[in-house]
């Protein structure tokens, strides 16, 4: 997909940016706390090409972007309390993370298999315009390279990702400069201080308890057996086996494949979903087991691997 540059924020490029996001591209935009790199958050391929873009270490939970409280019901499940939290502090810089609602639609590569969601509703006027003018949830990490600062400023984002973000809308410095505060509200847990502070929230919620341990946001895949199907899995298989089920990928075919092509973005992307696939049919065909092939250690491939590696540790 061509490359756009940056553009100043107006109504012809917000409908250039929403025609890119809806054919599967990438846009960083600015939203009032930082900017975001987006993807349709249905499109499982645009997602992935988040994390190629962010050189992303693992799948990690991604934060939802919708334009209003009804959108985001579409997705969610809210409880009373997470309803009280969405009047007061939405459009603004507060996720919820809440459970997924049956058809939600979104790719699994959001939400990193788990059954929650991050949900915010951006109170920046380009976000709710590109938000609007998409018609779909966009899911919107910090659009720099993972680890590195995040980027308050189109430049910034630029210079950290260059070329793997198919456009960029320049809607100036980012007023909060600071991502937003993530609360869970069932069981209520501050999970990240942000750009909402802790004690406004309080004045809705009471004491807040703090559930912010590093890599524990809404990240239990940190466990080392997670994302596991009901059959042992063994890694780096070459040949099938009777009594498996192979999944395969490039140059070994399998009984499923995460691509044939040897694409590490289409793999990702496919990835839970033909695990889920691959569990059902090797249960129905009374195979023993599920083999892997070989992933390269490349990319996109060391966080496929590091998915697959929790998902074949002893249980």
């Amino acid at each position: 997909m061509a490359t756009t540059g940056t553009q100043r924020h107006g109504d012809a490029n917000v409908t250039k940016a929403a025609a890119l996001l809806r054919r599967g591209g990438l846009v960083a935009f600015p939203t009032e706390t930082v900017y975001g790199l987006g993807a349709l958050a249905t499109d499982g391929r645009a997602v992935a090409r988040i994390f190629a873009a962010k050189g992303r270490p693992s799948f990690n939970p991604l934060i939802v972007h919708v334009p209003d409280l009804a959108a985001a019901e579409r997705l969610a499940v809210f409880d009373p309390l997470a309803r009280r939290l969405a009047a007061a502090f939405w459009p603004g810089p507060l996720t919820l993370v809440l459970p997924l609602k049956e058809g939600h639609g979104l790719s699994p590569l959001v939400t990193a298999g788990l059954d929650t969601v991050a949900l915010r509703v951006p109170a920046a006027p380009l976000a709710r315009a590109l938000l609007a003018e998409v018609g779909g949830p966009l899911a919107a990490p910090s659009a720099n390279p993972s680890g590195r600062i995040s980027a308050t400023r189109a430049a910034h984002v630029r210079a950290g990702l260059g070329d793997a973000v198919d456009m960029v809308l320049d809607g100036g410095p980012c007023p909060v400069g600071l991502e937003s505060t993530i609360l869970r509200s069932a069981p209520l847990a501050l999970l990240r201080e942000g750009g909402l502070a802790a004690e406004t929230i309080e004045a809705v919620t009471g004491p807040l308890p703090r559930d912010v341990t590093p890599g524990r946001v809404q990240a239990p895949g940190q466990m080392s057996s997670h994302y596991a199907p009901s059959l042992p899995m063994r890694l780096d298989v070459t040949a099938p086996d009777p009594e498996a089920l192979l999944i395969g990928f490039g140059p070994v075919a399998g009984d499923l494949s995460l691509s044939p092509e040897g694409d590490l973005v289409a793999a990702a992307a496919a990835l839970f979903d033909t695990l889920h696939r691959a569990d059902a049919e090797a249960r129905a065909r009374g195979a023993s087991r599920i083999d892997v092939a070989p992933i390269p250690e490349t990319g996109l491939g060391r966080a496929i691997n590091d998915r697959l590696r929790r998902a074949a540790a002893p249980r």
